[in-house]
């Protein structure tokens, strides 16, 4: 469930300086976003990078939808309840706080995340915020417990209006790198097609 960490809201930020005070306002008055990603994945000891695509959806009332289009369809379903991961032919994979406790706790790291909640972040990372002028922005989050400790050396974030850019380095050695484009935050409230992602 590696990419539920990779899954980050995306906000509108102005253009003047940057504190993670005013991510984190950005972030909660957002009430949904769309966007597009592409995903590159470097493993230790394969010469060729796994590449994936497809689009996000994140209401801060109902959840987080991340549809995988390419090179398979896979979607994640992360609500404050559940998470539930398909793939084609496959029966859904539903984790719940009753049945897997440790893999749900990303599902408040997430919400952490969604909404930059730095005292929640502190918590898990020591956390490095750099302005770098004209509205862009960095933040790199560095694991402090376990198991994210375990698994990630460096979760480093940037945008300018939006969230752009994000790079994640484990302790194996391997990398991601997600870029999200043709991000929208209109319509404000979720179409009927969308609330029927998060209603099964």
């Amino acid at each position: 469930m590696r990419f539920l960490l990779i899954i980050i809201a995306l906000v509108s930020l102005s253009a003047q300086a940057v504190t993670l005070d005013q991510l984190q306002q950005r972030f909660s008055q957002q009430p949904v976003l769309r966007a597009e990603f592409s995903q590159q994945r470097s493993v230790s000891g394969m010469d060729q990078k796994l590449n994936s695509s497809g689009n996000l959806l994140i209401s801060r009332s109902d959840g987080l939808w991340w549809q995988q289009q390419k090179p398979f369809p896979l979607s994640l379903l992360l609500t404050d309840s559940k998470m539930v991961q398909t793939m084609a032919g496959q029966a859904p994979q539903v984790v719940t706080a009753q049945n897997n406790p440790q893999m749900f706790q990303f599902n408040s790291l997430l919400t952490a995340l969604f909404h930059a909640d730095h005292r929640a972040l502190e918590q898990n990372f020591t956390l490095n915020f750099s302005d770098l002028g004209q509205g862009n922005w960095r933040l790199v989050l560095e694991p402090k417990t376990s198991p994210l400790n375990r698994l990630f050396k460096t979760i480093t974030l940037e945008g300018q209006n939006y969230l752009n850019n994000i790079d994640i380095n484990d302790m194996q050695g391997d990398s991601t790198k997600i870029r999200f484009f043709n991000q929208s935050t209109e319509p404000k409230t979720l179409t009927d097609a969308e609330k029927q992602h998060f209603s099964s």
